[in-house]
């Protein structure tokens, strides 16, 4: 009976933008080359194509919180700070998908204190994890089918607990719709 008085509310982010691309304009260094042939449009429809390009980011209601707070998996399969993002782009009658969703690792681990990037610490066991990860990845594969997973923490510093406890829990898990890569952009900052 409250249904009137309540506005559904969506944490997230929705930008459009209409971008023009001129494929005749070529550099200066072109321009001025005598050797440079004149090109042609490479856009069947004209020489300035429109191409529509849509950001859509939704985060979960789900163990949403602060950082450093708000860690890992629960026990229904929700990760900490999960957002959807999707990408579209229209172009002639054509439109074109990409999804990409970020959460904390899906293992049960918290960062306890309030300093700046508190030691990560494991919460439950291997076997107490499986499950959960499980209801996890289960839930992505429903919805999205197969996925890349890109590990990003920190592979030999103070995160290496954590990178080490999903790759076990991926091994585990055994799925052959899941790829598991790992990027720590730490060694490459």
């Amino acid at each position: 009976e409250v249904d009137f008085w309540i506005i559904p509310i969506i944490q997230g982010f929705v930008q459009i933008e209409e971008l023009v691309v001129n494929y005749n304009e070529s550099s200066d260094d072109d321009k001025s080359s005598p050797e440079t042939p004149p090109q042609e449009s490479s856009c069947v429809d004209d020489i300035h194509p429109t191409f529509l390009v849509a950001l859509i980011s939704r985060r979960s209601r789900h163990r949403a919180g602060m950082r450093y707070k708000r860690r890992g998996v629960d026990k229904n399969g929700n990760v900490a700070n999960y957002v959807e993002t999707e990408q579209l782009i229209h172009v002639h009658s054509h439109t074109l998908s990409y999804i990409q969703t970020r959460g904390s690792v899906p293992v049960f681990w918290s960062q306890v204190g309030y300093r700046y990037n508190p030691r990560p610490r494991l919460d439950k066991s291997e076997n107490e994890t499986v499950s959960c990860f499980r209801a996890h990845f289960e839930e992505q594969l429903k919805n999205y089918k197969k996925q890349v997973i890109i590990n990003l923490v920190d592979q030999t510093g103070r995160e290496k607990i954590i990178g080490d406890a999903y790759l076990k829990q991926v091994l585990l898990y055994n799925n052959a719709n899941l790829t598991y890569v790992s990027f720590d952009f730490h060694e490459h900052w």
